[in-house]
């Protein structure tokens, strides 16, 4: 084992852009577990994992991948580490064969036998160019080539996005089957909350470019619930116990972030359990308090 506590550890990281603030984010990946990096398009996840990879210049705060500094150990973290990208980055007209002749170069621990393993368990064609590949194939031939070289760190950026369900529920199983090994973990961006309920340990939320939420899944499902009332009681809950609330017609639907309390506090009340979706969903109306 190797000897960090932490595969990804963000700390105060800003990122200024026109019009766009990454305003101090600070997380950490713990070895060994799929972290789910959840915001709405336009959240910041993209600009965070660009820092990640030192593909973008940050102005503040500092990254630590597999234990070492994201800037000064670049190499030998990129030896490392994989990333796959909501866009295929490799050229339409390539095959698999020269992936296979680019990446032998790139890495030192380049497994053919394992990327050629893994073109047939996905049945991909080896002499089709990526041109005339489906969006589901393009991305398995990232995740094919992102796990041949004996990657410690999967970052992904929407992996799963626009893709059939049939092809998602192969990639999530790919997934948990690299994160058997105790010494690799993954950092997936998605929007798509259902796949993150399935297979995340760890989650962050972030919106606007500020960090909302971040620790263990079930720590965060657990304390958070769905108060539903009629509009008479939902006047006498203290807004300071409210994340936002839902008007409905008849009735309101209230996200509070420690159901326990919140439960002791309005006993007459029912507070039931909730998912990631609806958390994001109430956590982006947070500012607005009360939405339709």
């Amino acid at each position: 084992m190797s000897n960090y506590d932490n595969a990804i550890e963000i700390s105060n990281l800003r990122k200024c852009y026109d019009g766009f603030t990454l305003d101090d984010i600070s997380f950490n990946v713990p070895k060994g577990s799929i972290m789910g990096f959840i915001g709405q398009n336009g959240a910041g996840k993209s600009t965070t994992i660009r820092a990640i990879l030192n593909i973008t210049n940050t102005d503040g705060g500092s990254i630590r991948l597999l234990g070492m500094d994201h800037i000064r150990d670049e190499a030998q973290i990129k030896e490392q580490i994989a990333a796959v990208f909501d866009e295929c980055p490799f050229h339409d007209a390539f095959k698999a064969k020269q992936i296979n002749i680019l990446f032998r170069g790139l890495y030192q621990n380049w497994d053919e036998q394992k990327f050629y393993g893994y073109l047939d368990r996905f049945q991909l064609p080896r002499n089709k160019k990526l041109g005339a590949f489906s969006k589901g194939m393009k991305m398995k031939m990232q995740i094919a080539a992102a796990l041949s070289h004996g990657a410690k760190l999967l970052v992904m950026d929407e992996p799963t996005t626009g893709l059939d369900p049939v092809v998602r529920n192969e990639i999530l199983d790919i997934f948990r089957e690299y994160l058997s090994d105790e010494d690799n973990s993954i950092l997936l961006s998605s929007h798509i909350t259902s796949d993150l309920d399935k297979i995340a340990d760890c989650v962050t939320f972030i919106d606007r470019g500020k960090l909302l939420l971040t620790g263990y899944k079930d720590d965060i499902l657990e304390s958070h619930g769905l108060m539903k009332c009629s509009k008479e009681d939902y006047s006498k809950i203290d807004p300071a116990d409210i994340v936002s609330a839902r008007i409905n017609e008849y009735s309101v639907d209230i996200m509070v972030s420690d159901r326990d309390k919140m439960s002791r506090k309005y006993s007459g009340i029912l507070i039931e359990k909730t998912n990631l979706e609806e958390i994001m969903l109430f956590y982006v109306n947070r500012e607005k308090k009360e939405w339709i």
